[in-house]
C-alpha cells in the first residue's frame, strides 16, 4: 500500500533497506543469547495473540478487498454502508465498522507477539512493537487527513459511525 499511495521515496526506502532488516529479526537475535524460560501458558497466550492479530489483520484487509472489487459479492452483501458525495460508499459494518484502522491494529498485535517471545528481562526487543505502533498513529494520522480532504463533510459522518480508529471502544 505505501508505494501506491506515497510513492517511492526517502520514507519506503529508509524503512525497507534501514529498519526492516533491524527490527525484524531482533527479537531472534536476541533471544539466541537470553532464554526467556516462559511458562506453556504463557507460550499459548502469546500464540492466540498471534492468531488474534492475523485474524484481524487478514480477515480485515480480505473484506476490504472484496468491497472494493465487487460489492454485490455474497461475501460482503451484508456490509452496511454509508453513501459519500463523491459517488462511492465507506463501510460501516464489519471490521471497518469496528475502528477505522482496524487493519493496523492486527497488524500490531501481531508485533506484539513476537516481542513478547523474548520475556521482560530487556526492553530492546520490544523497540519493534513501540516503533511500528509510532509507525501506525503517524501513517493513521496522515490517511485521516487524505480522507478528510477526499471526502470533505462525509468523512466527519464516517467517523461518528464509526468513532475508533484502532481499538474498539477504546482509542
Amino acid at each position: 500500500m505505501d508505494i501506491t499511495t506515497d510513492g517511492f521515496g526517502f520514507m519506503l526506502a529508509f524503512g525497507d533497506l534501514g529498519w526492516v532488516p533491524f527490527t525484524y529479526c531482533l527479537q531472534a537475535r536476541f533471544l539466541v543469547d537470553h532464554d526467556p524460560n516462559l511458562p506453556t501458558w504463557a507460550l499459548f497466550v502469546i500464540v492466540i495473540l498471534k492468531v488474534v492479530g492475523y485474524a484481524t489483520f487478514r480477515g480485515a484487509n480480505l473484506q476490504k478487498d472484496l468491497f472494493r472489487s465487487d460489492p454485490t459479492s455474497e461475501a460482503v452483501s451484508h456490509i452496511c454502508t454509508m453513501p459519500t458525495k463523491r459517488g462511492t460508499k465507506l463501510m460501516i459494518s464489519g471490521w471497518w465498522g469496528m475502528a477505522r484502522k482496524i487493519n493496523y491494529t492486527g497488524d500490531w498485535l501481531m508485533s506484539l507477539s513476537w516481542c513478547l517471545t523474548t520475556g521482560f528481562v530487556s526492553p530492546i526487543p520490544y523497540f519493534y512493537c513501540t516503533y511500528f505502533g509510532v509507525l501506525l498513529v503517524h501513517r493513521a494520522s496522515r490517511d485521516e487527513h487524505m480522507c478528510r480532504t477526499k471526502y470533505g463533510d462525509d468523512w466527519d459522518t464516517f467517523k461518528k459511525h464509526v468513532p475508533y480508529v484502532f481499538f474498539p471502544y477504546l482509542i
